[in-house]
């Protein structure tokens, strides 16, 4: 194994040794990882990026993600809606497990194909799994269930 696996693999166990000490943090982390799709380092990174998780709106959580669609239409220009601002690197840490939670959730494939088949651009509706999983993760936490 070289240094840089060791080392990877050394920040893993940190970080798991870190949420098991706290029983809040671990709680959290206990109802999060229900969700098809979210992996342990993933979860790791939504709870440290976004520790208001689970006390706002749906409106407010996509924001702080970064994953609210954004439109700067004025006069006769039409282009088209971007994501921008929020938390950079827990939009970078959602796409890998949006990936993977359409193949492997059916209620997010379904919006998948939905978007997709409507005419989205795949990145699109990549995009909308992530705000989607963000939703879930808050909704789930705000009510304390799996």
């Amino acid at each position: 194994m070289t240094q840089i696996e060791t080392d990877i693999v050394a920040i893993d166990e940190a970080s798991r040794t870190l949420v098991k000490k706290d029983e809040q943090l671990e709680h959290r982390f206990n109802i999060l990882i229900s969700i098809p799709g979210l992996g342990e380092m993933t979860l790791i990174t939504i709870l440290s990026e976004m520790p208001e998780l689970g006390t706002m709106d749906k409106r407010q959580t996509a924001a702080l993600a970064g994953l609210a669609p954004i439109t700067r239409q004025s006069g006769t220009w039409q282009g088209k809606g971007f994501i921008r601002g929020g938390r950079a690197n827990l939009r970078q840490a959602l796409y890998m497990p949006a990936l993977v939670a359409i193949r492997f959730n059916e209620e997010m494939a379904a919006k998948y194909k939905t978007m997709t088949e409507a005419g989205k651009p795949a990145k699109v509706a990549i995009t909308a799994i992530m705000r989607k999983l963000t939703i879930t993760a808050n909704s789930l936490l705000r009510d304390g269930r799996k």
